[in-house]
């Protein structure tokens, strides 16, 4: 299958960690590389490394000649209506993603056996139901990796020595969007929630890519979730299972007086019981109960899914606790990014101060803010769509404080040098706020429901601002407001 590119260029679209990725295995193969990306910095330092490189500026304009290139290989973060990849079809030249070329590197098995790919993508619990997947095949003594949209990418897992036998992928929609060959031997869809839709163009194309996780052997699909469970129709794996929180039917994994069934597998084998859980709540147990579905649709037997589970805890930023002050609990779960991921979030508690906003892109949260209205004792809101957060408060918890920080104009600050230190500041000022709207037995929670790059590195960063925020908190700081 990769013979073609034996001896000719093959452009690399996007100079981010996955592009990086592609340099070794290509040459490995015997093409060429040649890099192009939007920054001149990123050109410079492939340059560097001996690299030819093509501004994007080059290549829109037919300053290169695209018909030199046996295949574009794009960042997933890459649009399709991108100039350079139009072009690219335009000319006749396939455009693959760097997933679907790491598919390609294994069954060619450039490096080593083939191995099985238990594939997770969904709107949220992505990287905790990867994790999970991956605690369990350790558990059982199988040699594998977490890598996809985890961070570690699919190629580098592929080039370690000794090699896995089973990737644990996390994938994105835009990753499933470039992966169109892709068959595991199980994959799952956990939700599908209003994300990316600038990206996508709408809810049915973002649905579509992720649907891709289910054609292979085994598709696994939320039954909690109407529009993942819609996917099974969907589906071109040769089995279909859903998990769901409450009681299984044959052929579903569920929870049945406290303890995670399998009825999917075998008759009935008892998994895991729900306090083994972390997180708790009923995001981590859909979690879990994917997670499950997946190792025994590769025949990981019950005991391994329990102590994988067991030893499985919820990674930094995703629902984490931070600390305990006078009474109240405060959480950073940076990690919600969505408002389907804040409101599992939120529901989680019985009282909340929730600090939230960023950019929405494009998701709505009147549902959101309808449903847990009765949950929110006030909000402090950052970045650049808090305004439109303040609004839906506005019109369906009019009860509920509500406190917008602001830092000058959020929407440009990702074009300011000196962004990190305001946006460390808004977030203190608005835990500040946030504390002085608690009292004992309420929990602060950071569940933005929005991206974090109007003002932050990262999700990461806006909870480390977060934490740091919360310790710097003293005593006095809590329930000032009230």
């Amino acid at each position: 299958m990769l013979e073609f590119l034996r001896g000719r260029d093959v452009l690399v679209a996007g100079w981010g960690v996955s592009g990086r990725s592609l340099i070794e295995p290509l040459r490995d193969i015997g093409a060429n590389p040649v890099v192009t990306d939007a920054g001149a910095k990123a050109l410079a330092e492939a340059s560097e490394l001996g690299l030819e490189v093509a501004t994007c500026v080059q290549l829109e304009s037919a300053a290169v000649d695209l018909s030199r290139f046996a295949l574009v290989i794009t960042s997933p973060g890459w649009r399709p209506d991108s100039p350079v990849l139009v072009s690219a079809v335009t000319e006749g030249i396939p455009v693959w993603g760097d997933v679907e070329f790491a598919w390609w590197v294994d069954q060619a098995r450039i490096y080593g056996p083939v191995r099985k790919w238990l594939v997770i993508t969904g709107t949220n619990g992505k990287t905790t139901t990867t994790q999970m997947t991956h605690s369990i095949l350790r558990a059982a003594g199988i040699a594998s990796v977490a890598c996809g949209n985890i961070g570690l990418p699919i190629l580098d897992a592929l080039r370690r020595n000794p090699g896995p036998q089973v990737l644990a992928v996390e994938l994105s929609s835009f990753q499933l969007h470039w992966a169109p060959s892709v068959r595991p031997e199980a994959g799952v869809v956990l939700n599908v929630a209003e994300d990316h839709l600038d990206w996508h163009g709408g809810l049915d194309a973002y649905a579509a890519a992720k649907a891709r996780a289910l054609f292979g052997r085994v598709g696994v699909v939320g039954l909690d979730d109407p529009v993942a469970a819609s996917l099974a129709r969907r589906a071109k794996a040769r089995r279909v299972i859903g998990f769901r929180i409450g009681v299984p039917a044959d052929g579903e994994l569920g929870v049945v007086d406290g303890k995670l069934l399998d009825r999917a597998f075998t008759k009935a084998a008892i998994l895991a019981e729900v306090g083994d859980i972390s997180p708790p709540g009923p995001a981590g147990v859909a979690d879990a109960l994917a997670a499950a579905a997946l190792t025994r649709a590769i025949d990981v037997a019950p005991q391994f899914v329990r102590e994988g589970l067991i030893e499985h805890k919820v990674g930094p930023h995703r629902a984490a606790f931070v600390r305990e002050l006078a009474g109240v609990d405060f959480i950073d779960d940076s990690k919600a990014t969505n408002p389907h991921a804040a409101r599992s979030s939120i529901l989680a508690h019985p009282q909340v101060i929730w600090v939230a906003g960023g950019q929405l892109k494009g998701a709505g949260v009147e549902d959101l803010v309808e449903e847990v209205a009765d949950r929110l004792v006030a909000a402090v809101l950052i970045g650049s769509d808090a305004p439109v957060i303040a609004a839906a408060l506005a019109r369906h918890a009019p009860e509920v404080p509500v406190v917008e920080v602001r830092a000058g104009d959020d929407a440009l600050m990702e074009d300011d040098p000196s962004r990190s230190e305001k946006a460390d500041a808004v977030m203190a000022q608005a835990v500040r706020t946030a504390a002085g709207f608690a009292s004992r037995g309420d929990t602060v929670l950071l569940a933005p429901a929005a991206a974090s790059l109007d003002m932050f590195a990262d999700y990461t960063h806006r909870g480390r601002s977060f934490a740091a925020a919360v310790h710097a908190l003293e005593d006095g700081d809590i329930g000032r407001q009230l």
